[in-house]
């Protein structure tokens, strides 16, 4: 039996189930891909950029990302600090730089179905 439990954990650990997903959101900070990044998000999300904060659907929050991605383009993210994942969730800070300014990211993860979903993006001037 524990030969088993064994053969279905290292599986999922292969195919990355329920892992964090910072490489695919490095991708999407760099290419400024908004619609990439609320797509990991819960259905709610809560955003603050730059002082601006609210609470905002999937595709309110895909439309602030946009703006703020169309104000500052960047094409240089790396994540400088993750937190220890749990069953509650974890989170991150990274920085993105735009035009020479940099800004430092956090993203709270909620753990939900076994996925890390985004809970809260905050963007704010190094």
């Amino acid at each position: 039996m524990h030969l088993i439990y064994s053969i279905i954990l290292s599986i999922a650990l292969a195919i990355g189930l329920g892992d964090v997903p910072y490489s695919t959101i490095e991708r999407a900070f760099e290419t400024n891909d908004h619609s990439e990044i609320v797509k990991l998000g819960k259905s709610k999300v809560l955003i603050i950029v730059l002082g601006k904060e609210g609470v905002y659907s999937q595709s309110q929050a895909g439309l602030v990302l946009k703006d703020f991605f169309s104000r500052k383009p960047g094409n240089q993210f790396d994540f400088y600090f993750k937190g220890k994942e749990s069953s509650e969730g974890t989170f991150a800070i990274g920085n993105y730089i735009s035009r020479g300014e940099e800004f430092r990211v956090t993203i709270h993860f909620k753990k939900l179905s076994g996925d890390y979903k985004i809970e809260s993006l905050t963007i704010e001037k190094s």
